[in-house]
């Protein structure tokens, strides 16, 4: 269903129903007005066939008032309407054609597909229902009806239909979906072996991704990797390359993914996630320098992609050198996105933290502006709130500071610094207690090591899936 269905340049004109209108002429006159129309409906038809969807549909306009009752006009004048994405045209006359011959599965597959394309998709699945019907048996009833439950997110009521059309006539793209239904639905068996058989018709670099994608998700490590690289070395595209790098650093093999994240970063320059795949293969070995200066580069390539700023705002953290460069783009974010709250925290830290490394008696007046217009955005988020305690804390306004840090904890009772800081306000002013129960609650977090490995482990999966994601959501 990915295409529109195509009408052979070998269709007839039924002129039977043009009779009526021509019977007063004389029988030269008639036969002369048939050729003209045929012509003119061939004349369409090449046209169509060519590309070339307003000339045919401007060709089988003159000829439709000739031959109203004419479904092989109806259907093709619909079909150069739908090619020109003019849906209420489009669906007025293939709703004509089936009506003229609605025992015709094609019909009710165009019209269904047109419906789908203008978001009727009740009217679309009534439509691929009732082709189906009409030919239980055949491969395109099975196969467009799954696709389109597919492009609806009914992925287990695909499943059985891709299922059948595979059976009736096997095919790659049918069982490629096939599979990734299987994927989805949890059938890994299922889509193993549909893979492999597929694999054994045409091998190509997108069976051995989805090969990796089956295995990853059964836990098979190894050989995920190894078949996300069969992908990459295939077919070395952005996409294949981001994959094999995101799989090994998934699983924290550091060095061989910055191999691949740095080969794949000159092969496709301009590609903002492939930069931060760089940039945290560098930060999970400790290179923090270099994090950064790749970082600096994915917020340059992608001005306004959250994932960029929020690992470049880690890896500044363990690396200070570049101050004038990482506030520059921070600050170039929060005037991008002034309504951002994150923007607007991520612009703060970086200043404050450049500000110290310059002259810690400097004034903080900004960063403490940034930190409340973030608190005023977003008042879910606990590190603004953290962070003004720091700032308040610094100046010895301990009853500034120790609101902000529990309204922090409130939002996020796993931050460690910020107990810690707590307790220690606590105990200026005077309240030991409890400075005692926030300092072994720091004491605790900070002994779940586990907890923080795990946490990392999280945000690099959330790249991942948020970059396929992006990706496959392109049109």
């Amino acid at each position: 269903m990915s295409n529109w269905p195509r009408i052979p340049i070998a269709i007839l004109l039924a002129l039977v129903y043009c009779a009526g209108g021509l019977a007063a002429q004389g029988k030269s006159d008639k036969q002369a007005q048939e050729q003209k129309l045929d012509r003119q409906f061939q004349a369409a038809v090449a046209q169509y066939d060519s590309g070339h969807f307003a000339e045919a549909a401007a060709q089988l306009e003159a000829v439709l008032p000739h031959v109203p009752k004419s479904f092989e006009v109806h259907e093709l004048l619909g079909l150069a309407y739908a090619s020109l994405s003019q849906d209420t045209k489009a669906i007025e006359h293939l709703e004509a054609a089936v009506r003229l011959k609605p025992d015709s599965p094609e019909f009710r597959t165009n019209l269904a597909a047109s419906l789908s394309h203008a978001g009727k998709n009740d009217s679309a699945a009534e439509q691929f229902s009732k082709a189906l019907s009409l030919a239980p048996d055949d491969y395109s009833a099975n196969h467009n009806m799954g696709e389109f439950y597919i492009q609806t997110g009914k992925i287990a009521d695909a499943r059985p239909l891709l299922e059948r059309a595979q059976q009736i006539k096997p095919s790659y793209d049918n069982g490629y979906d096939l599979a990734k239904a299987d994927l989805a639905t949890g059938h890994l068996s299922e889509a193993r072996q549909v893979v492999q058989s597929l694999i054994l018709i045409q091998d190509t670099g997108e069976l051995h991704n989805l090969q990796a994608q089956i295995e990853e998700k059964d836990g098979q490590y190894v050989a995920a990797v190894n078949e996300f690289q069969t992908a990459a070395h295939m077919d070395p595209s952005e996409d294949n390359l981001f994959d094999w790098g995101s799989e090994l650093l998934l699983h924290r093999t550091n060095e061989p993914a910055t191999d691949v994240f740095r080969e794949a970063s000159r092969r496709f320059p301009n590609s903002p996630r492939l930069m931060i795949g760089l940039g945290m293969s560098y930060y999970a070995r400790g290179m923090y320098e270099e994090a950064v200066k790749a970082l600096l580069a994915a917020t340059d390539l992608g001005v306004t992609d959250p994932r960029c700023y929020f690992f470049l705002s880690k890896a500044y953290d363990s690396s200070p050198n570049q101050a004038e460069d990482v506030i520059q783009r921070f600050k170039r974010y929060a005037e991008l996105q002034p309504s951002n709250a994150l923007a607007q925290y991520y612009y703060a830290m970086s200043l404050w933290k450049g500000k110290r490394q310059e002259d810690s008696s400097l004034d903080l007046s900004q960063v403490e502006l940034l930190l409340n217009k973030s608190i005023s955005l977003d008042g879910s988020l606990a590190e603004p709130h953290m962070q003004l305690g720091s700032l308040f804390a610094d100046r010895h306004d301990y009853q500034e500071s120790i609101p902000e840090f529990e309204r922090a904890l409130a939002l996020n009772p796993n931050l460690p610094d910020a107990h810690y800081r707590l307790g220690t306000d606590y105990v200026h002013v005077g309240n030991k207690a409890s400075a005692q129960k926030e300092f072994d609650i720091y004491q605790k977090l900070r002994a779940e090591h586990l907890a923080e490995v795990d946490k990392e482990r999280a945000e690099v999966q959330q790249f991942v899936y948020s970059s396929k994601t992006a990706t496959s959501e392109k049109p």
